[in-house]
Parts: C-alpha cells; structure tokens; sequence
C-alpha cells in the first residue's frame, strides 16, 4: 500500500508499541507471578528469557508487517508464495485481538472505575475489612461495569477515529509519559515506607532457595510465560505497527528499545507494589485480588492514601489504555482492509460490536455467574484461556516458522528486512536457533498453557 499512513516521529513508534506491549499483564500479573514464585530467582529467569525469546519473535511480527505494509491478512498474502495457506492465520490473529478486547475492556473498566472511586474519596473511612465489599459490589452490578466498559471502549473507538499520527501517535506518547512518570513517583513512595527494605530484598535479591521450594521448573516455566506473555506477541497486534514504521532503523535495535520499555514498567510496578505490601505486613502472592483488594487496603491504611491510590489507578488506566487503542487501530485496518469500509464506518461497526461482545463477559460475575466453560472457568477466565494459552504462543509459533523456513517467507528475507536501516543487527548465526531451539521453547509454553495446574 503506497499510501499507507506512517508514524510521524520514530519515539511515536516505540512508544505506541510500547503502549501496546505495556498492559495489565506488567502492571497486574507480573507482581503477583513475581510474588507467588519466589521474587528476586524469578525476575532474572524473566529477564532472560525476555531476551532469548521476546526480542527475536517480536522482529519477525515486525518484518512481515513492514515488509507487506498490510495488516494481519494482508502481510501473509503479499509474502507467501502462490498456493500457500499462511493468510489463513491473519484470520485467527484477527480472531484473537477481537475475543482479547471483549475481556481486556471490562478489567480496563475496573481500573478506571477504581480510579474514580478513589478520586471522589470512595474508600476514605472504609474499613480493612470493608475494602474488598467495593469490588464484589462493583461486580454484582452489571450496569456500573457496563458504564466503565462503554466509557473506555467509546473514548478508545474516538481516539483511533482520527488516525495513526492525529490520533493512535499523540495520545499514545502523551499517557506514555505520564505513565512513566507516574510509575517513579509511585515507586519512591513505596520505597520511602516504613519496612520496605525487606520488600525490596524479596524482590530485587534472588534467592534460588525460595524458588527451588517454589519448584525451580515452575518458576522457570512460569517465567518464560510471563516473558512470552508480556508482548503480546501471536496476534498480529504488533506486526501493525511494523506496517506503519519507517525503514531507519533496524528492527532488532527498535524491539530491544521497547522490550526495555516494557521490562521498566515491569520491575518499577514490583517496586511501587512490593515495599507497600511489606511495610502493611500484607502477602505478596495475593494473586489477582492484589491490585483491587489487597492494594486498596495497603491505601486506606496509608498517610496520603486517597492521593497515592488516585495516582495508582490513573497508571493503570493508562496502562490498560494504550494497549486498548492498540489493538483498537489493528481492528479498524483489519476491517478497512478486508471489508473494503471507510474508517469512519470501520469505527462504528467496531466500537457496536465490542460493546455488545463485551456483555457477556460483564454477565458472567452476575446474571450468568453459574456459567462455566472450558475446565470450569467463567466467562473471562475462558476468553483469557483461549487468547493466552492457545492463539497467543501457536501464533508466535506460526509467525517463527513462516519467517525461518523455506515454506514460508525464508530466513533471507526476514534478516534483510530486520537489518535494513541504523542500529543492532541480527547476527545470521542465529539461523539454526531460530529454526531449531527457539520453535521448542515456544512448544513448551503451549504444552504447559494446556496442562491443568495443581490447586
């Protein structure tokens, strides 16, 4: 597509990308896999295999969208050699952003509406005990969740309406940045508590005694998931971007710079969780409650709480945000792309149906709360099920191979479009680990996502 729209500025680029990577998987599950396998063992495993897995993947979704300039369907048809059937998995990608953002906009519902309850003062004089009432009596009401979801979904739909540059760009890089500032000031409150040096050392020490009584193959495992995790990569919501980057730098310096992005948000959203909870005497491996029960109790007890509780909700919400509008703009070309649709009514189609595909997922905590799906889980859990454990590693896994084998792309054509431009070059020696070591470690994470886990 000549006429492609592209990132006006090459920091709008690493920093919507970045928003798209960044999410409630850093900012919600990475403390509390953190915290429930051992800390310090566990971050160094993730750091480690963000680098051995997370960067390569994300250049090749990144080279089959720069390269084609198209979208999920549209890169493979321009790349794959006549006959083949590749395209067939930019449908599933598209799948996939879709069944994400009929759960992703109800959690991001919650974090706004937390950030609003705390801002009117919602949890001043409420009791410890009491705190954790305000988030079953939010999910007993299907119309308070439906007012956060519409407001995020209808605000994210706007958003895209005026573009890639006009729109995606600007609001991406301006909540990037209060983002990242935000996360600091929370961080240096946390660590200036009372107690949270030990919080710190739990975290920030690794301690290979703690997680060999974890289970070191679990918290190697559940590393790399969170690693892998963490991109959001096997969905094409990344090789959009690369349709729209320019050919200046190349793609592995780019991936490392938003992989670093990315881990920063992580680690810092471990320092602004873990001193608090240690200096409340609060359990780091609360789970998922951590940031709706657990947290809002740490704030309530805490001088300054209804400030510091604010400003956390309001890194969350920007958090969940931008990777919203991400994945927002990946459906909108979709559909302009295959549909043959104006943007304008890309946008409205869109926007109707994910506020009706997101009901279901608001229903099943309350009017369909007896509800269960795949091995009992309720709705979301049986939407995350699907996207996390099945689309997200076999479509990283597809991607690999499509950009490694003689099938698909070819190993050529995917180096020569990572290294065109300035910055790292990928190294060709890591053809045969592409080929052979990455694809089985990519296998392991869909074989462990498949297997129940012990309770």
């Amino acid at each position: 597509m000549a006429n492609r729209e592209k990132f006006k500025s090459n920091l709008g680029f690493i920093l919507v990308s970045a928003g798209c990577a960044i999410g409630i998987g850093n900012v919600w599950k990475f403390p509390y896999v953190t915290g429930a396998n051992g800390g310090g063992a566990f971050v160094l495993f993730y750091l480690l295999f963000l680098f051995i897995m997370g960067v390569p993947v994300l250049t090749m979704e990144f080279a089959v969208g720069r390269a084609s300039r198209q979208g999920a369907v549209g890169s493979y048809r321009a790349l794959e050699k006549p006959g083949h059937k590749w395209h067939i998995h930019g449908w599933f990608c598209i799948l996939g952003c879709y069944l994400l953002m009929m759960y992703y906009t109800t959690v991001a519902g919650w974090m706004f509406g937390y950030f609003v309850k705390f801002l009117t003062g919602r949890f001043v004089g409420v009791s410890s005990d009491a705190v954790g009432s305000v988030f079953s009596e939010m999910l007993a009401s299907p119309w308070e969740m439906i007012l956060w979801m519409a407001i995020i979904t209808v605000a994210g739909f706007l958003v895209c309406s005026f573009g890639v540059q006009k729109g995606l760009e600007r609001i991406s890089k301006w909540m990037m940045l209060g983002l990242l500032v935000l996360i600091v000031v929370l961080a240096v409150n946390s660590c200036t508590l009372d107690g949270a040096g030990e919080g710190i050392k739990f975290y920030l020490l690794p301690d290979f005694e703690r997680a060999w009584d974890q289970g070191l193959w679990n918290v190697i495992t559940a590393a790399m998931n969170q690693a892998f995790f963490t991109l959001s990569l096997g969905i094409a919501s990344m090789e959009i971007f690369g349709s729209y980057m320019s050919r200046e730098h190349t793609l592995l310096g780019e991936s490392v710079r938003i992989c670093s992005l990315d881990t920063f948000v992580a680690l810092m959203s471990g320092l602004i969780i873990f001193p608090a909870c240690f200096s409340f005497g609060v359990q780091p491996d609360a789970g998922p409650s951590l940031i709706f029960i657990t947290l809002p109790r740490v704030f309530a007890n805490m001088a300054g709480g209804r400030l510091w509780g604010t400003l956390f909700f309001l890194f969350m919400s920007f958090a969940s945000f931008t990777t919203i509008i991400a994945v927002f703009q990946n459906l909108i070309a979709a559909t302009e792309e295959n549909l043959r649709l104006s943007k304008i009514k890309s946008v409205v189609v869109n926007a109707v149906f994910i506020l009706v595909a997101s009901l279901p997922c608001i229903l099943g905590y309350n009017v369909w709360s007896d509800v269960k799906l795949i091995g009992g889980r309720d709705i979301l859990d049986t939407e995350d099920f699907i996207v996390s454990n099945l689309l997200l590693p076999l479509g990283a896994l597809i991607y690999l191979l499509f950009c490694v084998t003689r099938w698909g792309w070819g190993f050529d054509n995917y180096l020569e479009e990572c290294n065109t431009g300035k910055g790292l070059k990928m190294p060709r020696a890591l053809r045969h680990y592409f080929r052979f070591v990455l694809p089985i470690l990519i296998l392991i994470i869909l074989v462990g996502g498949l297997i129940p886990k012990k309770i």
